[in-house]
């Protein structure tokens, strides 16, 4: 099997709504993208699979090990190999990979947030950054889309916070920062014994609201000129809105399953972004 295979298969294997949005993508593209993606998982899973810390930390500092390599061109992970190809023909910065690693090392130790300003750290490097490198990869020509892709990694993020709060808490986890569920008379034991409330429901209409101007914001900051080249992310909000209004239209029971959009629905909703995208393209460069 080939690096590139192995991320190809990482990719697929998770069923994430990003997969979808890189189909339409040229190949070199869509090579680095795959690769930054499986790196994503391999040091996301590292965290979330691994029930020993001691082993966790361990393993996530051999890969910050293997990025250094990865930048000197002598990776020794299939993952390595092939950010190595991503590495030359994009210009991607060491240091956000660093970076993503702290912020699976957050999960480590830290289990919740006093306030939203120490969330949005953990959003910023466990999403924005990523996106900050997709940018790079999708390629721009106006400084603002770097903006865009800031905020549009925390509205991604957001959205898996409120999608996934019963999955966490079953990890012992609150990402809803704690001044706000005392706000909204939310019990972090409540939490962690998996019950829903009224007020819980309202605590995640708060966090939807919240999501969704940063959506707003993601999109009011994409340059028009770069709408184009960065169609990809576009498909990306456009599947996490659809699961965040999904979440809004089963009136937020989120403790009692998970919710999420069929692969059928996920892809029909990247093939008519990426579409709608062309159009206008079309219709501005003629």
């Amino acid at each position: 099997m080939t690096p590139d295979q192995y991320c190809q298969d990482k990719a697929a294997k998770s069923g994430s709504s990003f997969y979808y949005s890189f189909r339409f993508l040229p190949t070199l593209q869509r090579q680095a993208i795959i690769a930054l993606y499986a790196f994503c998982r391999e040091v996301d899973d590292t965290v979330d699979e691994i029930a020993d810390t001691d082993i966790a930390r361990t393993k996530l500092a051999w890969w910050r090990e293997e990025i250094k390599r990865t930048f000197q061109g002598t990776a020794s992970h299939p993952v390595g190999m092939a950010l190595q190809t991503a590495l030359q023909n994009f210009d991607l910065h060491e240091e956000y990979f660093m970076e993503i690693i702290d912020g699976m090392a957050m999960d480590l130790d830290q289990f919740s947030y006093s306030e939203f300003k120490h969330l949005a750290l953990y959003c910023h490097r466990a999403a924005s950054v990523v996106g900050l490198l997709s940018v790079e990869i999708f390629g721009y020509e106006d400084r603002k889309t770097l903006k865009y892709a800031e905020n549009l990694g925390m509205a991604l993020q957001l959205t898996n916070i409120i999608r996934d709060v019963r999955e966490d808490a079953e990890r012992g986890r609150i990402y809803l920062p704690q001044d706000e569920l005392q706000r909204f008379n939310v019990s972090a034991d409540d939490l962690l014994a998996l019950k829903s409330s009224p007020e819980l429901i309202e605590l995640l209409k708060f966090q939807t609201a919240r999501a969704k101007q940063y959506y707003q914001q993601a999109l009011q900051l994409l340059p028009e000129n770069d709408r184009y080249t960065q169609r990809t992310g576009l498909i990306m909000a456009a599947i996490y809105e659809a699961t965040l209004d999904e979440i809004e239209k089963d009136d937020f029971q989120v403790m009692q399953h998970r919710v999420s959009l069929t692969p059928i629905r996920k892809l029909w909703i990247a093939w008519c972004t990426a579409r709608r995208e062309k159009r206008l393209h079309h219709k501005n460069t003629h």
